[in-house]
């Protein structure tokens, strides 16, 4: 099979990418357990593991998450966790902005607060100064710190992870924070070669599948609705790509079909044995 050749990341490296979180813990554990188990079956590569953004809200252990995160960020550069708009909403909720604050407490982040112990009485009773002082008295600082100095994208060789996605046609040195954790349908839409496949979270896909196309790899697939977490690996060693999600009976299985809106390049023909792709093309 001829063709443009395929994206790469750094020779000996091999990549985990996972997808939204939000407070399922349990869900990133079987992955992070998945990881372990791959890299000892495997042959020797430098392992990075990069979530998406998007740890806390909606589910139930967001604070926990945030601990192991925090423990794994410090140990080793090879564990890195991208900012998400909802760990933004966070951090601006905390430092006072009651506009944020109303926001963050419809998208989740009543049960963000609930994992860390703030009053449910406090919690239903919307945005106010009280909810604000409970919150930091309950949230250690170092926690909203640790967040609020989180990146925003991370680049590998040809991959580019970040969460909501980018600008078209803005030079990545040059994408601005508001595009990289809330943008949508005019980076979902775009067909144009930025130089690089972005391997982002932030929409839902449905069915809860990975969505492939030429210049993108979206990992969302709902992970507190559906319990689906999906986490993309990139191998340099096999030059493959392979795709894994938790599922309903508690196990990592390999993600079969693969969502494909367009090929990536040739990607959809030359990696047959990476994972199975559907014939029929969609957009979400």
């Amino acid at each position: 099979m001829t063709g443009p050749p395929l994206p790469r990341i750094p020779a000996g490296e091999r990549v985990y990418a996972i997808g939204d979180i939000h407070g399922r813990l349990d869900l990133l554990e079987e992955l992070v357990a998945a990881i372990r188990a791959d890299t000892e079956a495997r042959g020797p590569a430098r392992v990075r593991i990069i979530l998406i953004g998007d740890i806390v809200d909606r589910g139930p252990a967001s604070a926990a998450i945030v601990d192991r995160c925090m423990t794994f960020t410090a140990r080793t550069d090879t564990f890195v966790v991208l900012k998400g708009n909802h760990e933004a909403m966070m951090v601006d909720s905390l430092r006072g902005n009651f506009i944020a604050l109303a926001l963050w407490l419809r998208h989740g982040g009543n049960a963000a607060l609930r994992s860390w112990g703030v009053p449910d009485e406090l919690i239903t009773g919307g945005a106010s100064p009280q909810l604000i002082r409970a919150a930091r008295e309950c949230v250690p600082a170092e926690v909203i710190a640790w967040m609020a100095a989180l990146p925003l994208m991370r680049q590998i060789g040809d991959y580019l992870f970040v969460h909501a996605g980018i600008r078209p046609g803005r030079p990545i040195d040059q994408q601005v924070a508001e595009d990289l954790l809330w943008i949508r349908r005019e980076f979902l839409d775009s067909e144009a070669d930025e130089g690089v496949v972005v391997v982002h979270g932030h929409t839902i896909q449905k069915p809860p599948r990975p969505h492939v196309t030429e210049n993108r790899i979206s990992l969302d697939t709902g992970a507190v609705f559906r319990s689906v977490l999906t986490m993309v690996e990139l191998d340099a060693p096999s030059a493959t790509i392979r795709f894994w999600a938790t599922g309903e009976r508690g196990e990592v299985e390999a993600v079969l079909p693969v969502h494909v809106d367009r090929g990536l390049g040739m990607l959809a023909q030359r990696q047959a044995d990476a994972f199975s792709m559907p014939n029929k093309k969609g957009r979400h």
